[in-house]
């Protein structure tokens, strides 16, 4: 089953002027900043109370975030769940009829492994699954 909210994706064209901004708006610096090259994005995470904001910036033009970005602009990307095995739960949710964008869980930011639900299955929201790497 999914979990608490993991965080939210933010799409950005600039990552300085946006961590400005959140700089300004949570009161705080990113705590952690990570390039995803398999993405070609880079991100930075923000804390706020229990919950975190991920910044995401395209890296590369033909990069899922640079498509985002031109198609619907700067704004909500993603909203990501925690789950405790994520393997489990692409496959329960394949079943209930989700379009699963990996089949596969790859290796994204923030020591997580992730997986997409396709928006389309999902009211236009961009479902991401997010599992702890074990140490």
């Amino acid at each position: 089953m999914l979990g608490k909210i993991e965080h939210l994706g933010i799409a950005v064209k600039d990552l300085d002027k946006a961590n400005e901004t959140y700089e300004k708006l949570l009161g705080r610096k990113p705590y952690k900043s990570e390039a995803v090259e398999s993405e070609h994005v880079i991100t930075s995470f923000f804390k706020a109370g229990e919950n975190k904001i991920e910044l995401l910036a395209a890296t590369h033009e033909d990069s899922a975030i640079a498509k985002y970005i031109e198609k619907k602009g700067e704004g909500i990307h993603h909203v990501a769940f925690n789950v405790e095995d994520i393997n489990a739960e692409l496959k329960r949710l394949e079943k209930e009829g989700f379009t699963i964008l990996n089949k596969e869980p790859k290796k994204g930011a923030d020591n997580k492994w992730v997986a997409f639900i396709h928006p389309k299955s999902s009211n236009g929201v961009l479902v991401e699954l997010c599992q702890e790497i074990a140490e």
